[in-house]
Order: C-alpha cells, then structure tokens, then sequence
C-alpha cells in the first residue's frame, strides 16, 4: 500500500473517531463534528487552499464506491438487529402510533415539500423524503441524555428512532431501484416488476442468512469466540452476494437480515449488539468524513434558498404537523407533542445512504441527483446542530425536563440499603430502590421512596425502569454474583465507571489480585467495588445490626475532608454529593473535597448519626 494511501486510511478514521471522542467530552451532538471534521479537510481547505487535505476520489479511485457500500451495509444492518417485535408491540400508544401513522405522513408529507418548494423531481423527492423521516438512535439517544427527559417523551423519541431507520432506509431503497430502473430505460411496468423481483430476492437473501446463522447460533455450530466475526462477515457476503444477483438489493438485504437475526431469541444477541456497535461506530465516523469530504465547493454552492426554505418548512411545519395528527387521542399532552415535534434530529442512514444512492443514480443517467448529498447534509447538519442545543432549554421551558441532582439506583431492598435510602432522602439526593420482592420493599413503600418492583434484568424494565434516568447504579444484594451480572449488563447504558457493588470477599477485586481469591469475580465481569475489600453484604449488614447507621455531613472551608478524616478515622464513606449535584461514590476516583460537598457516611454508634 502506497504510504499516501495509509495517511489517507489513518486521516480518516483518526479525524472520525478523534470527532467523536470530543463530541463526547463537550457533550455535542458527534455528528456535527463527524461532518465537521469532513467538511474541514475537504471542500473547507479547497476552498482557501486550492486543493483538499483528504480527497477519498483521488485515493481510492473506483474502491471508494464499494467500500462506502460495505460500510452502509453494516450500518444498516447494526439498525435492523435493534428492532425487536416485541418490544415494539409491548410499546405505548404512541410510539404505535409514530411508527405506523407518523412514519407515512412525514414521508408523505417531507416528498410533497421537497418537490414543490425545491422543485426536485417527484420520484426523487419520494425516495430522500423516506430518509429524511428517520431519526436515528445514534443522534437521538445522546440528546436524550442531554436533556433529562421524562419516560414517555424519551421513550417515543427512543422507538421512533430505531423503528423507523430501517424502515425508512428500506423505502428509499425500493423507490432508488424503481427510479434506477426507469432511468436505464424501463417503463414504469418493468421497473415495478424488477423492484418487486430486487426486493424478493433481497428478503429472501437476508431471510436465509438470519435464520442460518440462528439456527447455527442454538445449535451450538459456533464457537463463542468466533460469533461476532462471523456475524461480521456474514453481512458482509449477504450483501455481496444479494448485490450480485440483483444490482442495489444488497441493502434490503442486510436489513432484512439483522430483523431476523434480532427477534430469533438467541442468548448472545447483547454481545453481538455490542460489537456490531463498536464497528458502526468507527464506520460511522469513517463514512460521514469521507462523504462530508467528498463535497466540493461547488456543490455546497449549487444551495440556494430554496432548500434552505425547504429545511425550515421540514423542521417548522412537516415534522410538528405530521406529529400532531399521529399522535392525537394517544395521550400525549400538546406540550409533550409540541416538543416531540420539534425535535427531531437527522441521522447516519440517512447521510450514508443519499450519498452512496445518489452516485449511484447520477451514474445511471439521472443528472439531477447531484443535489441529493449536499442537501441531505445541509438537512442533517442544521437539524442536528438546532436540536442539539435547543433540546435542553425547550424542554426546560415546556417545563418537561427532569433535570437536578443525579440520581441512584440501589438494587437490593435489605436493612442496610434501606438505612442508606433514608439518609438519601434525607440529604435530597433522588434515588429508586429496586427488588423482585414485594415483601422485601414493604419498608420502603411505607416510608414513600421510589420503588421498583421486578427483575432490573428483564426486558420490560428496559421500558419501565428507564436505566437511562439514573447516573449511578449500586448492587447491593446478598448475592455477590447477581450483584456482578447486574452491574455487566447496566455498565454500556450508564459507564463502567457508573456501576457499583458491595465487595464479594476479602480479595481485592483488580487485575493483580482477584485471581489470588477462588472465591473472587474477575474484575471484568463486575462493577466497580464500592468502599474497600472486606466490606460486603455480610460485613456491613452485620454492623447495621450491631448500631452502625448513616450520618451526613457537608464540607465547609473550616471543615475539610482531611479534618473530618482527622476528628471521626472510624466508619466508612459512602458516597459524596457535589454542590452541583454530582454523585461521586467511594470507591470510584478521590471523593470531592470543595465546600458544600455532601458525604453521606456509614457509622459505628460512638459517633452518632442523623
């Protein structure tokens, strides 16, 4: 490989990731810098320089187009193996109602504008209006988390965007071939006949490779080792070979693949999940800074005001009305369908696929599909970046936020968490106390803390608990190796570094000395260990019943940490709650120390409690 090649290769994937890791730490929408990042290196720099820092044409020549492809590809298929059945018939109202009413009606709604107002050709403003309905879960979720939103609102925006990005990707596919068919001279019969063909065999495509690989899967044919890899390759080929034997089904294809693959019940379906997402994401970031640099300065230029009049009329009036009629009488509020409405942020599909279609039918012989890139991403690039920094303050202004002090979820209802949750309440700092045991909860019920009833680990409380309310989880159950298995499924949604449990033996539980203790959970298949070794379920239950209790107290400029340390050396910290309301748990990194700080401590009784 040619040295200019490999800096290409490493400025692409570094500039992408490198977008997203800051996108991160300034809590922006990572899409924004992804496209950035694109636009900088490519039309950006020809622009003042002459010529583009990252030209992906001239580098990769007649390979950029299929590895574009590939990469779509994967994307496409890391949205299918998200759609559940179930979960979306278990979903409320109007989540139903946003996939099934609201879905067609912004299509319908966004193809009629784009053509009227743009004067873009009817059949292509059909195909880009189905891209442009779709959301996203790689741009909603993180703006969700942004803004605290409450359960229904957060859930409809959630199920809206993983519903409807394969759905809508798949549309714009089927209207891209009947349009490529046209447009290679077949009448409007022929081109329903070859789409009607293309999206048979393309079904039939992914239909056999989900259910080969389930059935391989539960019977046990693949090793575990080898399950992501050969997921991997295996959407990979599907697509290939779809693509071979119909041009352009490759990505009916992968969809199709991925919904099977998602609702065959399979055990090892979260770590696929898991690794699909991982790639995605470098494809992700990869794929918006090649297509973002592909862009010319003549294209951004070849925008006038009539697509920006078409992007305020899609965000103003397409978008909130086709919300409005989807989910009246579904039990929304007009504020909670307002704000809905109006946020609605474009994503990856979305820019992956008009990028990839578009070539292709300019290719074809359709001349006017230039303009569908740089208008899908002028589309997403304003409708994130609006979304983006508005979600907070509208949603504080509709009086829908939740934001405040971070909130605890404690699992395990026994005399020491529930010692623990009154001096919570007592301190303010919010909480939700969960256990699969009525009886066990009594004590909180009573005393009016938030409870949860059920299995943390169940699908439905992915809908009712709503992990993503809280910002640290503390397991804390009898059981050393449910509290591990709790903190191992809940550490993607909240952090490694988010997730708690009491200490399971005297071992320290870290990569030098848990493989010393038999007794000892490897350190990567459990939460971090809250306080120090030794002092698990046994040791600290055992001290509640000999008098210990929970006192808070708060640091001052007089009173440092080190002068508590100093005047009370007995008992154990707990946690620690910021005047920002930060939650920082012992255990995790060096407790706070500024005045005002919170430190809810656990005491033996010679040094009182609250």
């Amino acid at each position: 490989m040619q040295p200019d090649l490999t800096l290409t290769i490493a400025v692409i994937a570094g500039s992408g990731v490198a977008a997203q890791w800051l996108a991160w730490r300034l809590r922006w929408p990572s899409i924004v810098l992804m496209m950035g990042a694109g636009l900088i290196l490519g039309p950006l720099t020809a622009a003042l320089l002459g010529a583009p820092v990252l030209d992906p044409e001239a580098s990769f020549g007649a390979y950029l187009r299929p590895m574009i492809a590939l990469a779509v590809a994967v994307i496409l298929f890391e949205g299918g193996i998200t759609l559940n059945f179930r979960e979306l018939r278990d979903a409320s109202s109007p989540v139903r109602r946003m996939v099934f009413l609201g879905f067609p009606l912004g299509w319908a709604l966004t193809a009629l504008a784009l053509h009227f107002i743009t004067g873009l050709a009817l059949d292509l403003s059909i195909m880009i209006g189905a891209l442009l309905t779709t959301t996203g879960p790689t741009v909603v979720l993180p703006l969700l988390r942004q803004a605290k939103l409450p359960g229904r609102i957060a859930s409809v925006l959630k199920w809206e965007g993983i519903v409807n990005d394969p759905i809508g990707a798949l549309g714009a596919v089927f209207m891209f071939e009947a349009i490529r068919q046209t447009a290679l001279g077949h009448d409007w019969m022929m081109a329903a006949g070859f789409l009607a063909l293309g999206a048979g065999i393309g079904a039939a495509m992914g239909f056999s490779f989900g259910f080969g690989l389930s059935q391989a899967f539960r019977r046990g044919l693949v090793p575990e080792p080898m399950k992501a890899p050969i997921v991997l390759a295996s959407v990979l080929v599907c697509f290939a070979a779809a693509d071979s034997l119909a041009a352009e089904t490759g990505l009916v294809a992968v969809a199709v693949f991925g919904l099977v693959v998602a609702n065959s019940r399979l055990a090892s379906i979260e770590e696929m999940r898991r690794f699909k997402e991982g790639i995605a994401s470098l494809l992700v970031a990869s794929v918006f800074v090649v297509l973002a640099a592909q862009l010319t300065p003549s294209d951004l230029l070849a925008l006038d005001w009539r697509h920006l009049a078409f992007i305020l009329v899609f965000m103003l009036i397409v978008r909130p009305l086709s919300v409005m009629l989807a989910t009246a009488a579904s039990g929304l509020n007009l504020k909670e369908m307002g704000f809905i409405g109006l946020i609605g942020p474009r994503g990856v599909v979305a820019a992956a696929a008009a990028g990839h279609l578009a070539a292709v039918l300019v290719d074809a012989g359709r001349a006017d599909a230039e303009i569908l890139a740089p208008l899908v991403f002028a589309t997403i690039f304003i409708t994130v970046v609006v979304c983006g920094f508005s979600v907070a303050p509208l949603a504080s202004l509709l009086g829908l936020s939740q934001s405040g002090p971070e909130r605890i979820l404690l699992i395990g209802a026994n005399r020491w968490t529930l010692g623990l949750a009154d001096a919570l309440r007592t301190a303010d700092i919010p909480f939700t106390i969960a256990d699969t045991s009525w009886d066990r909860l009594r004590a909180a019920r009573l005393a009016g803390h938030e409870v949860y009833y059920g299995e943390v680990l169940s699908e439905a409380a992915e809908w009712r608990l709503e992990p993503s309310r809280f910002a640290v989880l503390l397991a804390a159950t009898h059981n050393d190796a449910y509290n591990a298995l709790i903190c191992v499924e809940y550490a993607p949604e909240l952090g490694r570094s988010h997730v708690f449990q009491l200490s399971g033996t005297d071992a320290e539980t870290d990569a030098d000395t848990s493989a010393e203790d038999p007794r000892a959970i490897v350190y990567t298949a459990r939460g971090r260990t809250l306080i120090r070794k030794g002092r698990g379920y046994e040791s600290l239950t055992g001290d509640w019943w000999r008098g210990w209790r929970f006192k808070a107290t708060t640091l001052s400029e007089q009173f440092t940490l080190a002068s508590l340390e100093e005047a009370a050396p007995e008992g154990d910290v707990i946690l620690a709650r910021t005047p920002a309301g930060k939650i920082v748990m012992s255990g995790a990194v060096s407790l706070p120390d500024t005045p005002g700080t919170t430190l809810i401590r656990f005491v033996p009784p010679s040094a009182g409690s609250d």
